[in-house]
């Protein structure tokens, strides 16, 4: 059976699916007439090997997305036993059982695998150093799932926003609209990605065969300072940001300063780059603003 015939005749898997990003994803999946399967916690428990084998086998899909992780930076520094075996454990579960099938897998990971030490934005080919519980999972997800499938994608992504669940952007504007002045810190610096560009281009890979790791975010970088500042211009919000350094909100998992993600694979495969993040912000405030 050729590879156009397996998609054809079964499904994308989605783990996460009720997720941030994975909500996008199974929209566009929808858009484009994609056969695909929304898994989320209460129909798929990552960590339960038994059950990811059933759930996979019996679906048997051509490739899977997996969204599906343990994201709480600050709160995995006490809970590293829940944050690895979600992260690495489950990963090894969805991987493993995708080989089973001959399934692609696409595991979605971090720019905190990086420790923030350069000076100059990472590309695939930097070492991995990861400074905190979270980011560390995440690297041995990396590790294990290319360990256990031979058709792996690994996307390193970063400072997601998007219109379902919580992050910065929805943040700021709540917080834009109840206060004169904020305070965000100008010395972590990164690239801010809309999971509607990046959902569309997970797609375009999951179908090629151009197996490996790939940096995914909007193209550019600024400080978070400079990102709050950018949310309130574009929202038209009459908030005064001011800068301050980390060290004034001491959190418990340490932050790499420099983040920012180099996609050299996405040009080494001729796969256009995503547009500017300032430009993404742009259209993803009017959604906001239309939906409100």
């Amino acid at each position: 059976m050729s590879g156009i015939e397996m998609q054809m005749n079964r499904p994308l898997l989605v783990t996460g699916a009720s997720g941030q990003l994975g909500t996008d994803i199974m929209e566009l999946l929808e858009k484009h007439n994609v056969p695909a399967i929304g898994c989320t916690r209460a129909n798929l428990d990552i960590t339960d090997s038994e059950q990811v084998h059933e759930v996979i086998g019996r679906i048997k899909p051509w490739g899977i997305i997996h969204a599906a992780a343990y994201t709480k930076v600050d709160q995995a520094e006490n809970e590293r036993d829940e944050a690895y075996r979600v992260n690495v454990y489950g990963s090894r579960n969805v991987a493993a059982a995708a080989e089973s099938v001959d399934a692609k897998i696409l595991m979605l990971s971090t720019d905190y695998v990086f420790d923030g030490r350069s000076t100059r934005p990472y590309d695939e080919f930097a070492t991995p150093r990861p400074i905190n519980v979270y980011g560390s999972s995440k690297r041995e997800a990396e590790k294990i799932v290319c360990q256990l499938n031979r058709r792996a994608f690994i996307v390193r992504t970063s400072w997601v926003f998007g219109r379902h669940g919580s992050n910065f952007v929805k943040t700021m504007l709540e917080l834009g609209k109840i206060n004169h002045e904020l305070k965000v810190v100008h010395d972590q610096i990164g690239s801010p990605t809309y999971t509607k560009d990046l959902a569309e281009c997970l797609l375009k890979l999951i179908h090629t065969d151009w197996f490996g790791t790939y940096h995914v975010s909007n193209s550019g970088s600024c400080s978070w300072y400079q990102f709050a500042s950018a949310i309130m211009e574009e929202a038209n919000l009459n908030v005064k940001v001011r800068s301050v350094p980390t060290s004034q909100f001491p959190r418990p998992a340490r932050r790499p300063a420099y983040s920012v993600l180099a996609g050299r694979a996405l040009t080494l495969h001729g796969l256009p780059s995503l547009r500017p993040w300032r430009e993404a912000l742009a259209d993803y405030i009017q959604t906001l603003e239309v939906r409100s």
